[in-house]
């Protein structure tokens, strides 16, 4: 009698298991634990690359347009960053969003698992979910900015539009064409693949909410008060991802904030190269960001929107790593 493969799983098929988004890099077959520290090293390699071509185009296109090489020089050796200049904030835009390709590019080579995986727990975006989400938050970041508006013409200080009209139309178009891609990037990176890198480490939910908010924050040098809102906007948007089960409501949530700031930007209603906030719209912001996530989390439970993924039986045992049923202790992160 033939002894069996070590390299054979012999269980039996077991039943088939649905997990969190956070744990969903866990049902793929060819998970392995170090596989994330492996996608991390590629997408860093094709983001250079991708970042040095894109700088030599630039510097080429330059030749032929002063504008631009005057832009790109100002990029790189003036401290001060005009987002209001629309050189300045495509350049600024596209560097961020060259790590959405490198990211899924890195994903797909090592085989750490299938792309679709860092949508959602469909293996995909759910573009009707998005687009709802998108709704939602527009109708609520108008109301906040309208309360901002009014709570500054009491105190005094009334917004006062201040613009050049051509140069507002081209930021509005960038705005329109690159934003929804830039927070797309970064929330494939730090709530995608981060969150199911730790997720597949950790069990808990906190940690893969948690732990990448210090880079998040990291990726954005603001004063006291800025910094608290990019944490708050990082927890929230992650537990977002957990409770519905993808990214969908988190880029909507990113896409409708980073446009505000922009557009509103370009027609100087707001500052859009500040780093810090006031107290006053600190608790306006954090308010809007928690009102959408209180809709977004009741609107998915109402239109059955899918918050875990069928695993593959057995994913664990052809990872080496124990195939356990997801269990999490204590109320704080509870079903609701």
């Amino acid at each position: 009698m033939t002894a069996p493969s070590p390299d054979t799983d012999q269980r039996e098929p077991g039943p088939v298991e649905a997990r969190e988004f956070h744990r969903l890099a866990r049902t793929s077959p060819g998970y392995r634990w170090w596989k994330p520290l492996l996608v991390a090293l590629v997408g860093a390699a094709f983001y250079v690359a991708m970042l040095l071509l894109t700088l030599a185009v630039a510097a080429l296109v330059g030749l032929f347009l002063p504008r631009l090489q005057a832009a790109t020089t100002a990029f790189f050796t003036d401290p001060t960053i005009d987002l209001n200049d629309p050189c300045t904030l495509a350049g600024t835009l596209l560097s961020v969003i060259l790590l959405l390709p490198a990211l899924l590019l890195a994903t797909r080579l090592v085989g750490a698992r299938p792309v679709g995986m860092l949508s959602s727990v469909v293996l995909r975006i759910r573009w009707g979910w998005l687009l709802r989400c998108l709704g939602f938050a527009a109708a609520i970041y108008v109301a906040g900015y309208l309360v901002i508006f009014a709570a500054a013409a009491v105190q005094g200080q009334p917004v006062a539009p201040q613009f050049d009209t051509t140069q507002a139309l081209v930021v509005l178009a960038l705005v329109v064409l690159l934003v929804p891609l830039q927070a797309a990037a970064e929330e494939y990176l730090f709530r995608g693949y981060l969150m199911q890198s730790i997720g597949g480490w950790l069990r808990h939910p906190i940690f893969a909410i948690a732990l990448p908010i210090p880079l998040f924050v990291i990726g954005h040098d603001y004063g006291l008060l800025g910094t608290i809102y990019v944490a708050a906007f990082a927890a929230v948007s992650g537990w977002l991802c957990w409770r519905t089960g993808g990214l969908e409501a988190s880029i909507a949530l990113h896409i409708v904030n980073n446009a505000a700031i922009f557009a509103l930007g370009a027609f100087g209603l707001v500052d859009a190269n500040s780093t810090d906030t006031g107290v006053l719209d600190l608790v306006i912001s954090l308010a809007m960001m928690l009102v959408f996530a209180g809709i977004a989390v009741r609107a998915a439970r109402r239109h059955n929107i899918e918050r875990t993924g069928t695993a593959v039986p057995g994913a664990g045992a052809v990872a080496g790593l124990p195939d356990e049923p997801e269990q999490h202790d204590g109320h704080l992160l509870q079903h609701g």
